[in-house]
């Protein structure tokens, strides 16, 4: 496909998948149309990149369709003065999308081959440190945090990262209840966060979240 038509089919992603969707935020309407998505998933995917799908990257892992990134990013209510925490990096197509519209993001990335994609992709932006390690650990050392954003869904929230969120801050996840994903927002409030959900959306779950099992006697 052509940088023209790679073009064309950015246009066309806006339109029918995200406006029709109801997003409208400016600054996620910019940032999606000017990144190339084709840049962040295999030569072997490029045609299909702007499809309103998962698209596989390695190891199990996916790039999330694009709906799933709009309705985050737009639900976060991202401002310039953000100190973010993203979990989940993958290939860096959603630190790219804030990398330009930050104070300061942290991404967190247990794949090593994934993270050196994302930091390949991403280049020398100054306000984006990277770090690997566990995605259920987050980054504690580098917080606390306005904003925490988790690109995948998950069954359960660790303590963990809400410990990392400031008090008032904001987390967006996906959200996994058996075979159906949404999508949630919360705010952090006496120390406590409690996840709403507000679309269903398809979103690949994210390793390392799953529930603790309940034993019964």
């Amino acid at each position: 496909m052509s940088s023209s038509n790679f073009s064309g089919a950015r246009k066309a992603m806006i339109d029918s998948q995200l406006r029709t969707s109801g997003i409208n935020s400016a600054w996620v309407i910019a940032a999606m149309g000017r990144t190339a998505r084709e840049d962040f998933v295999p030569d072997s995917r490029r045609d299909i990149a702007y499809m309103d799908r998962t698209i596989p990257l390695t190891n199990g892992r996916v790039l999330n369709p694009p709906l799933a990134t709009g309705l985050i990013l737009q639900e976060a209510d991202i401002q310039p003065s953000d100190k973010v925490l993203l979990i989940g990096g993958g290939s860096g197509y959603m630190a790219k999308l804030l990398s330009d519209h930050v104070a300061s993001l942290v991404v967190v990335e247990s794949d090593e081959a994934l993270m050196a994609q994302a930091q390949k992709n991403l280049g020398s932006a100054e306000n984006v440190h990277f770090v690997s390690g566990d995605l259920a650990q987050g980054a504690a050392d580098k917080g606390p945090y306005s904003v925490i954003l988790i690109d995948g869904g998950v069954a359960q929230l660790p303590d963990m990262l809400v410990d990392q969120l400031a008090d008032g801050g904001r987390i967006v996840a996906g959200m996994m209840d058996a075979s159906v994903s949404r999508i949630g927002y919360g705010v952090k409030r006496g120390g406590k966060v409690a996840l709403q959900s507000f679309a269903d959306c398809s979103i690949a779950p994210l390793p390392g979240f799953e529930r603790a099992e309940e034993f019964t006697f």
